[in-house]
Formats: C-alpha cells, structure tokens, sequence
C-alpha cells in the first residue's frame, strides 16, 4: 500500500512539473509527503510554508501551463481553487 502511495505522490509531482512548475528540495518534500495519510493537505502547509525547511516551488523557465495545472490538481481530487492560490503563491514569489 506505501508503494501504491508514492507512485500517486511521484505521478503528483510529475505532473506539476510537467505543467512548469519547478521543485527545489524536491526529495524532502517527497519524504513528508509519504509520511502522513493525507498528503494533500501535507502538500498545501508546505507550498506554503516549506522554505523554512528548502522546499519551496518555482516557474521552470518556459512558464506555467495553468490549465495543466488546474488539471492535476482536478485529478487528484486537491480542494477546489488550490490552482489559483498556488498560483497566486508561485507569482508572488519571484
């Protein structure tokens, strides 16, 4: 079942970076992720609050896709406008 997890939590991540988003520390952030049952809600305290910690999340340098991202967020079932605030947070980061 662990294993079941980390390929969601692995296709997660994939998939935002498909969309354009950059990861730094992403192995941290992997590590907790998979600690915890609902790693949704991991997920959101750690974009964010993680750079306390070095995970912290970026645009890769072609920009973010905001309809891939709405997407991913939509199939993994993230709370309804968790694209737009993490949007919001990616934008006001730079």
């Amino acid at each position: 079942m662990g294993r079941r997890c980390d390929e969601t939590i692995g296709q997660f991540l994939e998939s935002l970076k498909k969309a354009g988003v950059e990861i730094s520390n992403e192995g941290e952030l992997r590590a907790r992720l998979e600690e915890v049952q609902r790693w949704h809600y991991a997920f959101i305290t750690l974009a964010s609050n993680g750079r306390l910690i070095g995970i912290s999340f970026s645009e890769q340098g072609r920009g973010i896709n905001e309809g891939k991202l709405r997407e991913t967020f939509e199939r993994y079932n993230f709370p309804d406008h968790t694209d737009t605030l993490f949007t919001a947070a990616l934008k006001a980061a730079h």
